[in-house]
């Protein structure tokens, strides 16, 4: 990404009505798409840090290493399979993650996908059963984006999206996170049993609808504050 690229997104239709986030990524993407963008190896000052990824990526795997792959953003921000035209420059699906490093669909495992307790959003676009700005306050809900310092927008769990999510991802666990600003008596809990009976009722309702086991619970900021169910 570079200067040119900061600048073309942070004015134009990108940046008022489909709410960019002015980070250069899809002026980068739109000029990869078009065979002009300079890759990282074109930079000399970035020749030291460059590796062959998906090689290593596939040796470690050959070599019987554990290999744990993050995505970004969330599933309807994807390019393909989101809430078009308000998404991202990209396919941030499982599948889309993997090719972009290398990772062809045998060599995968397991899939976890990721939610909050809630749904939340920054910018424009759709976002069903949304809340006011005063009622997500008032909830404990009122999140800033990481990128663009914007509040953003809330609204209940959605299990008709998170289903989605999983078929479009082919999900074979889930991780939920936030359970505590749903549920503050669950706060800093390590363990299901210790979880209040509608906190539990929660995430078995996130289980049966969505056929999918629940490994992994979320109850606070720190690393710390986990319940891990996979043992």
């Amino acid at each position: 990404i570079e200067q040119e690229h900061l600048q073309r997104d942070s004015k134009g239709e990108l940046k008022e009505k489909i709410g960019s986030t002015g980070s250069g990524t899809g002026p980068a993407n739109a000029d990869r798409a078009m065979r002009i963008l300079k890759l990282a190896k074109d930079i000399d000052s970035l020749s030291g840090l460059l590796a062959d990824v998906s090689t290593e990526l596939n040796t470690a795997l050959d070599n019987n290493e554990r290999v744990l792959v993050e995505g970004t953003q969330g599933t309807f921000l994807s390019l393909w399979h989101g809430t078009y035209p308000y998404v991202t420059s990209k396919d941030v699906t499982a599948s889309g993650i993997c090719a972009d490093i290398g990772l062809g669909p045998k060599r995968v495992d397991d899939i976890m996908v990721v939610f909050k307790s809630y749904v939340t959003r920054v910018g424009t676009g759709p976002l069903e059963n949304e809340l006011s700005p005063e009622d997500t306050e008032k909830r404990g809900w009122a999140e800033f984006g990481t990128v663009t310092g914007r509040l953003r927008r809330a609204a209940d769990f959605n299990f008709d999206l998170a289903r989605r999510a999983v078929m479009l991802n082919s999900a074979t666990q889930v991780a939920i996170t936030k359970l505590d600003i749903l549920f503050p008596d669950t706060a800093h809990k390590t363990s299901f049993e210790q979880l209040t009976p509608p906190a539990k009722s929660f995430i078995q309702k996130i289980e049966d609808e969505l056929g999918v086991p629940v490994a992994i619970i979320g109850t606070g900021p720190e690393s710390k504050d986990v319940i891990d169910r996979r043992n």
